[in-house]
Order: structure tokens, then sequence, then C-alpha cells
């Protein structure tokens, strides 16, 4: 897909069949008790998750980086009828060791494409390519998603990811990762629906009917070119994990703030990036910030062999980057850099963006036509805020 994907699946267990077979997956619209399809058994809920589905494409780097800000863990999906890594295959490893992603599952697809033997050549090289990284050690599961085949081995491996420690007792903070206008052409002005903010809750707990602040909000320019932000305030008329209604929403899964704001703010991702949550309790916001740098040693993303041409090389001062903050990608303009390694880059933001001191913020450099990942960073402090 060109945009972040999301879908949600519930997953369960048969206590009578055996071994993988035991487990099933299905949409989040079934009941919480269903019964087997084989044996008739109850079966067991085990997990309700949610899926982010992120473009594999290279020149939509930037947007599979947006996705990982709301990931607890990442499925890591390759072809086996392709040698492996692909140049984007080792950029999305890096990106997902970068923000600090433990959690990782190897989906070997398409082995219905192949011999046995081409199989296992496909698997060394892939337990090659992860070799001293965050997957060394994740399972490598083969399977055709055209024909259904083992896909029970992936939900038991999903079944058993630790389940991370969640905080519900702080304010909540909301990441917005797409936005809609869910009305029809053509609706009568007495049945519009406010807009809908897709995302989830990184921490504490929304309610319905709650009052909500969404930062930044609408931006816009002065007649200086200085940026105004005005935050947007609404009520909380819906939560929906896809199509189940909720009256209260908890950190993990994605879901769908109904809001009674006007559509036309939320159609067309309008609202990506901002951060919905109780008023004056957001972090601020920056139209800079400054950030301990992490540079790789060369691009992941490129076909190139050449080592002099793949050098990522240092951050130079007034060079322009793609910054990842949240979920959102924004020019970013470095304006000083300090430090023993000059490791400490202060970076104009355009547009400027809401920023929590010490999250992990990725960067990107423009190589040909294509932003490619060179690093990562912790926000160290905002610089000016609006």
């Amino acid at each position: 897909t060109v945009y972040l994907g999301y879908a949600n699946a519930k997953l369960y267990k048969c206590p009578k069949c055996p071994d993988l077979e035991a487990y099933k997956a299905y949409g989040s619209a079934h009941d919480d008790e269903i019964n087997c399809d084989k044996c008739g058994e109850k079966l067991q809920l085990l997990r309700h998750i949610s899926f982010v589905d992120c473009p594999g494409h290279d020149i939509l780097m930037a947007t599979m980086l947006n996705g990982t800000s709301v990931m607890d863990a990442a499925v890591l999906l390759i072809a086996a009828n392709m040698p492996c890594p692909q140049p984007q295959t080792r950029e999305h490893l890096a990106a997902v060791e970068n923000m600090d992603l433990e959690n990782i599952i190897i989906v070997q697809n398409k082995i219905d494409l192949i011999n046995e033997n081409d199989a296992k050549e496909n698997y060394n090289q892939i337990k090659n390519f992860v070799k001293g990284t965050k997957a060394s050690k994740s399972p490598v599961i083969p399977i055709s998603a055209q024909y259904k085949y083992n896909i029970e081995a992936v939900i038991y491996d999903l079944c058993n990811l630790p389940i991370p420690k969640r905080d519900f007792v702080s304010p909540p903070k909301f990441v917005v990762i797409r936005s809609f206008d869910i009305n029809h052409p053509g609706t009568e002005a007495e049945d519009l629906k406010g807009g809908v903010a897709g995302g989830t809750l990184t921490r504490g707990i929304l309610r319905l009917g709650e009052v909500v602040e969404i930062k930044p909000g609408i931006i816009s320019k002065g007649q200086k070119g200085e940026h105004i932000v005005q935050p947007l305030y609404s009520r909380i008329v819906s939560l929906k994990a896809e199509n189940n209604d909720l009256i209260y929403a908890v950190p993990g899964g994605l879901i769908g703030v109904g809001l009674k704001i006007d559509p036309f703010l939320t159609s067309k991702d309008k609202l990506n990036g901002r951060i919905l949550g109780h008023p004056g309790k957001l972090p601020d916001i920056y139209t800079s910030i400054v950030v301990k740098t992490h540079l790789m040693s060369r691009y992941v993303g490129t076909k190139s062999t050449d080592k002099s041409s793949s050098h990522v090389g240092e951050i130079k001062y007034k060079e322009v980057l793609l910054i990842n903050v949240g979920s959102i990608s924004i020019a970013s303009t470095a304006v000083d850099i300090s430090g023993e390694n000059r490791d400490i880059v202060k970076f104009s933001l355009t547009p400027p963006v809401c920023a929590e001191i010490g999250e992990t913020v990725a960067f990107s450099r423009k190589l040909g036509h294509s932003w490619r990942l060179i690093g990562w960073g912790k926000v160290l402090e905002g610089g000016e805020t609006i």
C-alpha cells in the first residue's frame, strides 16, 4: 500500500485439536466465544491484535518509519523466490532495530513457487542476513499465503510474543496515523458525522464522552512567515476497534476515535502525525529540537556495492534531512552541530511538531530520488516552543 494500512484479528486456540492445528485466526468482528470448525469444541480467545501494514517500496520508507512509532513487535516478510536480502529488506530491518523493536517474527512467504533445495538455500540466506541483529534469534516460518499453508505456525508465534508493559495511569497520549471523513458524498447536513482519527494509545485511557485536545492542530503561516498553530478541541462521540464499539480504550491495538470536529479537517489524513489527549496534558509544540544522533556507517537500502558511495558521512551544517517524529515525517534543517563527536544536532522543523523529550526519532537523507535512512537519535530537549 502507499499509505499505512491497519486491520485487527482475534487469535484462538482449540483445547482439543493437536499441536499447531489448535491455533486459529478470525476477523475482530467475530464473537469472543466461537466453536472450532474441525471438532466443534469451544475455542479459547488468546489475543486481540492489530496489524500496521507498512509499504515495502524504497521510496515509501518514510511512511514505514511512521508506522514503527505505534508498534510493539514486527513481522518481517521475505519472499522465498528472490535472493535475500533485497535492498528494501535491509532498510526495513535497520529501521525496526533503530526504533527499539525487540520482538521480530520472520515469515518466509511464497514457498509454493520454489523447490525444497531452493527453499533451504533461501532459509540459509535469511539466517546469514539477520546474524548479529535483534532478529538473530527470531523464528523463520515458511508459509504460502496464497494457499494458507503453515499459517497456524505464525498464529502460534504471535500468541507467544511477550505482552508489553502498559501505562494506564498517566494522562492519555493517542498517536494519530490516519484520519478520515466517513461521510458519503451527498450526505444531508443534518446527517453529517464528525471526523475520525485512527491510531493507537501509547499510554493512559480514553473514555467515551471526554473532551480532548489535538496538537499541533491546524498549522498556518502569519504575515511574516512565522508558523501559527491552533490546537483543536472536541468531544469523543465514538470509540471503535474496527466494527467493535468501545466504552473506553486502553494502550495497545489500533482504534478509531470519532469526534465532533469538521470532517474536512480529518479528511485525507490531514491529522496524520498529531497527538490527541486530555487538554493541557500533551507535550509541547516545538519549531526545533536538539537530538543526540547515532549514524549508520553506510546506506543499507541501496543496491550499490561501492563502499565509498554507500558511506553515510556526518550530518553537515544547514543540511536538510527528513526526520520522523512519532507518526509524521517532516523536513528539518541542521542549524547547530556540537558535541565532542559532532553528534548533538539541533534541527529546525518545518512544520512545527508536538514532541516528547526522550523519544526516539529517525532521519533520512535524499539520495537520488529517494530518502534513505541514515540514523536515529533521542530528543534531548526542545528548542523554540510555539
